[in-house]
């Protein structure tokens, strides 16, 4: 059954650009990643609000808050904004590499409402918790018809 459109002029419009929009979600969610792990790992973007700079800093954020073994999490978090995020992106083996980018969204999310609260310029959970639902919607949608899945495989993986 299809949802009725108010203006039903513009149904070949939404059928036209709905798979590029979902391909310019995706890329933003997976991307959105990078510049983080550039910032928390390799010590770029200085002065942008956090103080952890490289991988033993995270570890050791890790190790403080509980998360052990520290460098298990450090090391899944770095493959996760370096190599899971930007495949994402392109919606390469979109599934499997949504799983480890929503649990670490998912468990940031959780991080930060615990310490910092709810809103996003205060680092609370409103900006994780929101990039959390876009990998989940992948998670179970696979990367759509605008995808490297689609193109090389000829299935949403």
């Amino acid at each position: 059954m299809e949802t009725p459109l108010i203006l039903p002029a513009l149904g070949p419009l939404y059928l036209t650009l709905g798979p590029w929009v979902e391909a310019l979600l995706r890329f933003i969610v997976g991307m959105a990643l990078v510049p983080h792990g550039m910032r928390m790992c390799l010590g770029y973007f200085k002065g942008t609000g956090i103080p952890i700079s490289n991988v033993a800093g995270l570890a050791g954020t890790f190790e403080r808050k509980g998360y052990h073994p520290a460098w298990l999490w450090t090391y899944g978090v770095v493959l996760t904004q370096f190599v899971a995020a930007p495949l994402f992106a392109l919606g390469l083996f979109t599934r499997p590499m949504a799983l480890p980018i929503f649990i670490l969204l998912a468990l940031s999310a959780y991080d930060h409402a615990k310490y910092d609260g709810y809103f996003w310029n205060r680092s609370g959970v409103e900006y994780p918790a929101m990039w959390a639902a876009g990998a989940l919607y992948f998670l179970i949608n696979g990367a759509g018809p605008i995808s490297l899945d689609h193109w090389l495989i000829g299935w949403e993986f």
